[in-house]
């Protein structure tokens, strides 16, 4: 099947360029040209994947996509941008998204990134991983990418989704933060290791008992964390 592609970018040569260019290479590709568009967009159609500008009219890239995610809504998204530094990237990664491109790119970095996204997304199959598994406090349904604590549903990001199902591909070994990096995000960007922690931190919360004293995602000082799980 033919994948939608959705292109947010308000810059009508650059829109119109990467649309031609997807279009080419047999995606279905819709466009929306600021932030309030972008996001009714999201929210009302299916899409295969989000390339989402950051610097956009009404509504930012940045609060698109944490709308997104408020809303359960897990398409995966490449934030575009000519923001380069790393706090950009941070903030990105950190409010739901998938990859981040800087401008000026390339059409071959464009389709690989996308390429990539498009693939670990399919790499996600629940058969992989048990539909449904209770980790701690949390249950997961890794199929619906649905999360309970205590019998309560709680909201969780792709990317909680995407480091909890490979530290369970990968229980009960030690796992280092490049790893997390290059396996769950796909490319090479070298956050802070607060990016990384504040992760692990948000599924602490939802899996520990104590996340003062954690007992299933155990941090291995110098190396990087092991999930403890049978």
């Amino acid at each position: 099947m033919m994948k939608r592609i959705l292109v947010v970018e308000d810059e009508p040569d650059m829109q119109s360029g990467i649309k031609d260019n997807l279009e080419f290479e047999g995606y279905d590709v819709d466009t929306a040209s600021d932030g309030k568009e972008g996001l009714q967009k999201i929210l009302t159609d299916s899409f295969d994947l989000v390339l989402l500008d950051v610097m956009l009219p009404h509504i930012s890239g940045f609060d698109v996509c944490k709308k997104v995610r408020l809303e359960n809504n897990n398409t995966p998204i490449i934030f575009l941008t000519a923001k380069g530094e790393e706090i950009d990237k941070v903030i990105g990664l950190e409010s739901g998204g998938d990859d981040y491109l800087t401008k000026p790119f390339s059409l071959r970095e464009l389709l690989a990134r996308v390429k990539a996204v498009l693939r670990r997304t399919e790499m996600q199959n629940p058969s992989a991983t048990n539909h449904e598994m209770q980790v701690g406090r949390l249950k997961v349904d890794f199929s619906t990418y649905t999360a309970w604590v205590d019998g309560e549903q709680v909201k969780m990001t792709s990317k909680e989704f995407e480091i909890l199902q490979y530290l369970l591909k990968h229980k009960n070994a030690t796992i280092s933060r490049d790893s997390l990096l290059d396996n769950v995000w796909g490319y090479d960007f070298q956050p802070t290791a607060r990016t990384i922690d504040n992760f692990i931190l948000k599924l602490r919360h939802k899996i520990e008992d104590n996340p003062n004293e954690p007992q299933i995602i155990i941090t291995v000082h110098g190396m990087g964390y092991r999930l403890v799980h049978s």
